[in-house]
């Protein structure tokens, strides 16, 4: 009898995991590790089916995971806040793990590699966010810091918050970017602004402003690219 219950037992993702290692589980599976308990109607496996649903936009799958709502997430029967918030976890360890990899030998020196860096980090976003890349004297990344996240104006960034932030990281170079909600990377007078003032006081201190990147929807705009601004300075 107990062989026969055995044989029809459905095998959980843990005993899978242990059995098989993490390689071989689904997305749901691993998904289901995670939440660990389900409720008296689900599974824990199928409320991870039901967390997935979610995930479509602007990808599919655990990869998607990081453009769910928290509320959203909250809403699924079984999941609660502490499970809604351990998988919101899950997704920022992973988009951080995603881009320390992507960083590895890209060089950003290049202005389209960088934009191509954030470009899905940032063109979503329905604020806008500006972060300061700190470089070393091989053009490889070795911070990246958020100055603002939210309605904040480019015009209200302070030149001397950017260098302190460089001179803590010991960055010998550095690059400026941030996105625009709309779409439509072209740089406002403030984005031309902030941009000079940077530049002139990175030269004064010898920590260069190597470029200005401003990302759209699947569209960037290099200050260094469009010879520092200085065709869109003069239609201002």
């Amino acid at each position: 009898m107990k062989k026969t219950w055995e044989m029809g037992r459905q095998e959980l993702p843990y005993e899978r995991f242990l059995r098989f290692g993490p390689e071989n589980l689904t997305e749901a599976e691993l998904l289901a590790i995670i939440i660990r308990t389900g409720t008296k109607e689900k599974s824990a496996l199928q409320l991870a089916g039901e967390v997935l649903q979610l995930a479509k936009y602007p990808k599919e799958g655990l990869l998607g995971l990081y453009n769910v709502k928290l509320a959203d997430l909250k809403r699924i029967k079984g999941i609660g806040e502490v499970k809604a918030v351990k998988l919101k976890c899950l997704a920022e360890l992973s988009r951080r793990m995603s881009v320390a990899t992507a960083s590895e030998g890209i060089s950003f020196h290049t202005s389209n590699q960088v934009a191509e860096y954030f470009m899905e980090t940032l063109r979503h976003r329905a604020t806008e966010c500006v972060v300061l890349a700190c470089l070393d004297a091989k053009g490889q990344m070795i911070a990246e810091r958020k100055l603002s996240d939210g309605s904040v104006k480019m015009a209200l960034i302070s030149p001397r918050e950017i260098f302190l932030e460089a001179l803590e990281c010991k960055a010998v170079n550095i690059l400026l970017v941030h996105n625009h909600p709309s779409g439509d990377p072209t740089p406002s007078r403030a984005d031309i602004d902030l941009t000079e003032s940077v530049r002139e006081l990175g030269d004064k201190m010898d920590i260069p402003l190597l470029d200005h990147i401003v990302i759209g929807d699947n569209r960037y705009f290099s200050f260094k690219e469009s010879s520092w601004g200085r065709r869109i300075s003069a239609e201002l």
